[in-house]
């Protein structure tokens, strides 16, 4: 008898951002290879991403908390230290990520504008499948215990844990030197993720594929990603799909079409079937218990 065909989650981030990422999302779902994506509810196509996921509810959609590079749910008046006269986040993810840990002004900020987010997304009606955060903000330790305190009033189960393996090449992008630096970095920040998520009973993956080359998930690096995921623990594959390119200036340099044309691609569909993967959902991945007991160690 043969073996049943092993978990992979296949996500796209920034779903709302734009029409141009929500049709990708739809049509890389029905045709191709996505399981899951990520919900910005705040983002001005968030509406029109909803719609897209109650049409199809083999879809597992998360919410993906904005915090940086983008628009608060909130008004200015109850969140003025968060955000800039138009609503936006102020950049510098690190200047933000200190007062977020030093100021509790800021951090009761912080707490209502990540509660009002779940409640965004409870508002739409969407099983919650799982939860991250833009720029894997989530990793910082005050934003992972908010979003785990208050994820737990909203039926948080599943959250990205951000970590993948130094010896994975297939996934470099060859000038972009600080992703890998950044994520050694942010080792021990990952240890005491993973613990963090396992004492709350949050389930997470084991292994993101793709964090070297994010925007630059194009066929080929799908492929090695499949690869991968053939072997050890519970695989993500995230990318960030688009029918056109140059959605925002701080993804200038993604290439959202080739990431889409990856996803629809026949021989990354061929690929995923002779290696013995299915995509799923969060939703659908083994109890926290089983699940964190084969989890690798970010070293």
């Amino acid at each position: 008898m043969s073996a049943s065909p092993g978990p992979v989650i296949v996500t796209a981030d920034d779903f709302g951002l734009d029409p141009a990422v929500n049709e990708a999302v739809a049509r890389a779902h029905d045709e191709g290879i996505l399981s899951a994506a990520s919900l910005m509810v705040g983002a001005e196509a968030g509406p029109e991403a909803v719609s897209v996921a109650r049409a199809r509810p083999s879809l597992g959609v998360g919410l993906h908390l904005v915090l940086t590079d983008g628009r608060a749910v909130l008004p200015r008046a109850v969140i003025p230290d968060l955000v800039d006269a138009t609503g936006r986040f102020h950049e510098g993810m690190a200047t933000a990520g200190a007062r977020f840990f030093f100021r509790p002004r800021v951090r009761r900020q912080l707490a209502a504008e990540i509660r009002a987010q779940y409640e965004a997304f409870a508002e739409t009606g969407l099983s919650l499948d799982h939860v991250n955060a833009h720029k894997h903000f989530h990793v910082h330790p005050t934003i992972l215990s908010l979003a785990l305190d208050i994820g737990g009033e909203y039926g948080l189960r599943a959250m990205r844990w951000p970590y993948e393996p130094r010896d994975h090449a297939g996934q470099r992008v060859a000038t972009d030197w600080r992703a890998g630096f950044e994520t050694l970095l942010m080792t021990p920040w990952l240890r005491r993720m993973r613990r963090r998520m396992a004492a709350a009973g949050v389930i997470s993956n084991a292994r993101l594929l793709g964090l070297r080359a994010t925007g630059h998930m194009t066929e080929s690096r799908v492929l090695a990603a499949i690869e991968a995921a053939r072997f050890g623990p519970v695989a993500e594959i995230y990318c960030h799909p688009a029918n056109r390119d140059r959605l925002t200036v701080a993804m200038a340099d993604y290439d959202h079409r080739g990431e889409y044309a990856a996803l629809i691609s026949p021989r990354v569909a061929q690929a995923m079937q002779s290696a013995g993967l299915r995509p799923v959902r969060f939703a659908d991945l083994p109890n926290p218990a089983s699940l964190h007991g084969v989890c690798g160690n970010a070293h």
